[in-house]
C-alpha cells in the first residue's frame, strides 16, 4: 500500500500541475519562475529537515552529486520543457516526454547496470503509443520543418530529466537520503537558474497577483516537495525504468481534469489511447517484473 501511495501521489499531483503552470506564464520569464519554484521548495525542505533534526552535513563530493541532480532534474529539465512549449502544443511535448521511460531503461542499463526487462520495454511502448493516440490531433498538425526546434528542446528535457533520475538512483544507492538530497538539489537547481538569468541579462521581476503567487505555492509544495519526494523514493524502491511510467500516466490525469474544468470532449481515439496507456501500466508494474537493483558498484 505504501508503494501504491508513492505511485499515486506524483501521478495525481503532476497531472494537475498543468493548471497551475498556466498561471506562471506571462509576466515572469520561464527561467525565473523555475528558480522561484525550486528556491521556495528548498526552503520548505530545509525547514522540515530542521524540525525533524535530519542531518544536513555532507561531504564536498556528496554535494557535487546533489548539485548534478539539481542541474539535470530541478532546473534544465523544466527550463527546456517551458521553452519547448513555446514552439509545440502541450500534447506534443507530453508525447515526446513520455519517451523518458525508454531513456531510463537505456541509461539505467548503461550507468547503473540494471538489466533490461522485456515486459517493461513492451509496457513502455504500449504507453508511448497510447499517448500518441490520445494526442493524435496535435501529432497530425506537426510540421518537422517548423517545429524541429521545439522537438529538439523537448528531447533535451527528456535527456536531462532521465539523467536526473539516474543520478537520484545513484545517490540513493550511496546512502544519500531523499529529503535532504532534494533540499540541496532544489537549492542548487534554483541557483543554476538564477545564474542563467544573470548571464542572459533577464530582468528580475515578480508577479504579486493572487493567481501567480497561489500557483507558485502549489507548484513548490505539492508539485516539488511532495511529488518529487514520493517519486524519487519510489524510484529507489522499484528502479528508474518502472517508476518513469508515471510520466506516461499523468498526461491522462491532465486530460481528465481538462474534462472536468474545461469541458473537453472525449473521442473514441482518445479512449483507445487511454486503454493502451493502462495496458502498458499493467505490464510495467506486474509483480513478476521485479526490481532489478544489482549489487552496489564499486566507486560510481
Amino acid at each position: 500500500m505504501e508503494t501504491l501511495l508513492l505511485y499515486l501521489l506524483p501521478t495525481l499531483i503532476w497531472g494537475s500541475t498543468w493548471l497551475a503552470i498556466k498561471f506562471q506564464l506571462g509576466v515572469v520569464p520561464a527561467e525565473l519562475s523555475v528558480a522561484y519554484r525550486f528556491a521556495l521548495a528548498a526552503v520548505l525542505l530545509f525547514l522540515y529537515s530542521r524540525v525533524r533534526r535530519l542531518p544536513l552535513r555532507f561531504t564536498f563530493r556528496q554535494h557535487g552529486f546533489m548539485a548534478l541532480q539539481g542541474l539535470f532534474l530541478f532546473s534544465m529539465n523544466y527550463l527546456l520543457v517551458y521553452l519547448a512549449e513555446q514552439h509545440l502544443s502541450s500534447g506534443m511535448v507530453a508525447m515526446i516526454f513520455s519517451t523518458i521511460v525508454i531513456a531510463n531503461v537505456v541509461f539505467g542499463a548503461l550507468f547503473l547496470r540494471i538489466p533490461v526487462k522485456t515486459q517493461v520495454v513492451i509496457g513502455a511502448l504500449f504507453g508511448i503509443a497510447g499517448i500518441a493516440v490520445v494526442f493524435y490531433p496535435e501529432l497530425a498538425a506537426f510540421d518537422l520543418a517548423g517545429d524541429g526546434r521545439g522537438v529538439a528542446l523537448a528531447l533535451g528535457s527528456v535527456f536531462s530529466a532521465s539523467l536526473g533520475n539516474i543520478l537520484s538512483a545513484r545517490n540513493q544507492r550511496h546512502d544519500l537520503p531523499v529529503i535532504q538530497t532534494n533540499a540541496y538539489g532544489m537549492a542548487y537547481g534554483a541557483l543554476f537558474m538564477l545564474a542563467l538569468v544573470g548571464v542572459t541579462g533577464t530582468d528580475f521581476v515578480f508577479d504579486p497577483s493572487f493567481s501567480y503567487v497561489s500557483s507558485l505555492l502549489y507548484l513548490a509544495l505539492f508539485g516539488s516537495v511532495i511529488a518529487f519526494g514520493a517519486y524519487l523514493t519510489l524510484l529507489g524502491r522499484i528502479g528508474p525504468d518502472r517508476a518513469a511510467y508515471i510520466m506516461v500516466i499523468f498526461p491522462v490525469i491532465a486530460l481528465i481534469l481538462s474534462t472536468l474544468f474545461e469541458g473537453m470532449s472525449w473521442s473514441p481515439g482518445r479512449l483507445l489511447g487511454v486503454v493502451l496507456v493502462l495496458a502498458g501500466n499493467t505490464l510495467v508494474l506486474r509483480k513478476d517484473a521485479k526490481p532489478a537493483v544489482p549489487d552496489p558498484v564499486p566507486g560510481d
